[in-house]
């Protein structure tokens, strides 16, 4: 296999330029989750130019295959997700957004254009490998119910079915030629709070006259932190947030309802179910209490992403291998979610993070912000270290 590792990192070497652009016409044309329309005509043909036959899934999806010698001997899946976000866009660069209010600010643009980068070094190298390559060009992982989801429901998992998933995600924390990764437990689950509390309003001087459904809402705030403090196990991850509050009184009028949006999030599914019914019984008591109602819908989100440990260790070895072991980084649990978490439920998974940052320190903002950006050496990493860890997967035996 060495004699392909120097392949690889030559051909990623070659083809960073072509990457690159790849990344900037995405960048400059972002479409918002399940819209993206001319994204997936614009990877199509760029799978198409490969030799390759792409075919729609999941509406603004698309899946291809690379064979190489014995196709049935072992499937690799290897995912991107393709949706931008409702933000404008603040940076001057050439490539800056074209659509007034939607940017790429996850990276998907990156996740796209390195996995075609790989799917290109892999089509001029699927002589040299036995089995299959799937690629997932997957859509709306930023909006429920994920696009990751409405995939395996359409059968993607399916015919060939893989052995391994690989996904990446930027992480402007470590430098470009660096990747994080973690086994076991990584991403947190994610669930929506909708929550309306209903009192009877009226004027702020008389509130005997009133049921103060603003002070029934604080009680519930308060009060539900104890699913964290008391219920859950201490040494299980566990976030209750509400993070919107609506009471649309004056300084002098109580308002009829109050209305709150939230999040939930852990690392157990088990421990996940239970909670919701102990917060239900919570604001629905707490509100009864105190005289008022309650309504509490729980919008359940995507499940906790799982590394397997086993498929986890083996990319860990080769990614030292490809970038050396001081530029592969252990990292921490994070209370994130992410709908790759489908795959991992699914089938054996890694999810792991490409370092985005410039060594100078430039490219440092966060993902979900106005001035996201990377370094460009990150599209020489991203492809080459994919098509190598593709290689090592199809060939385990």
């Amino acid at each position: 296999m060495q004699h392909l590792l120097s392949r690889i990192k030559t051909l990623a070497a070659a083809h960073a330029a072509d990457t690159v652009a790849l990344r900037q016409h995405l960048h400059a044309h972002p479409e918002l989750s399940f819209e993206e329309h001319n994204t997936v005509a614009f990877v199509t043909e760029q799978l198409r130019r490969l030799g390759l036959s792409p075919q729609p899934i999941a509406g603004t999806g698309v899946v291809a295959l690379i064979e190489g010698h014995n196709p049935g001997a072992r499937t690799v899946a290897l995912r991107a997700d393709m949706d931008a976000l409702p933000i404008t866009e603040q940076n001057d660069v050439p490539y800056k957004s074209t659509n007034p209010g939607v940017m790429h600010a996850c990276g998907h643009d990156v996740h796209t254009s390195s996995l075609l980068g790989a799917a290109r070094i892999l089509a001029e190298l699927k002589d040299e490998f036995e089995g299959t390559v799937k690629l997932m060009f997957q859509p709306g992982e930023e909006k429920l119910p994920g696009g990751a989801s409405l995939m395996i429901k359409e059968g993607v998992l399916d015919n060939p079915k893989p052995a391994s998933v690989l996904g990446q995600h930027v992480f402007p924390m470590l430098p470009a030629g660096q990747i994080g990764i973690r086994p076991g437990r990584y991403m947190a689950s994610t669930d929506e709070l909708y929550l309306t509390v209903r009192g009877k309003g009226g004027h702020g001087a008389m509130p005997e006259m009133n049921l103060d459904p603003v002070l029934v809402a604080a009680h519930i705030i308060v009060a539900a932190q104890q699913l964290v403090s008391r219920r859950a196990n201490p040494k299980l991850p566990t976030v209750l947030s509400f993070g919107k509050v609506i009471a649309n009184g004056a300084t002098n009028v109580i308002p009829n309802e109050v209305y709150l949006e939230g999040t939930f999030r852990t690392l157990n599914e088990e421990w996940r179910d239970e909670a919701h019914g102990h917060l239900r019984r919570l604001c629905e008591g707490l509100a009864d209490s105190m005289g008022a109602t309650c309504e509490l819908e729980i919008r359940r989100g995507y499940p906790y992403l799982e590394n397997e440990p086993q498929l986890t260790a083996r990319v860990r070895a080769a990614a030292e291998q490809y970038l050396g072991a001081e530029n592969v980084i252990e990292l921490d649990q994070w209370m994130a979610a992410e709908d790759f978490a489908y795959f991992s439920q699914a089938a054996d998974a890694c999810f792991y993070r490409l370092g985005t940052r410039a060594q100078d320190g430039r490219f440092a903002s966060s993902v979900h912000t106005p001035t996201f950006d990377i370094e460009p050496k990150a599209l020489e990493t991203g492809p080459g270290l994919m098509a190598w860890l593709t290689l090592q997967e199809l060939a385990v035996r």
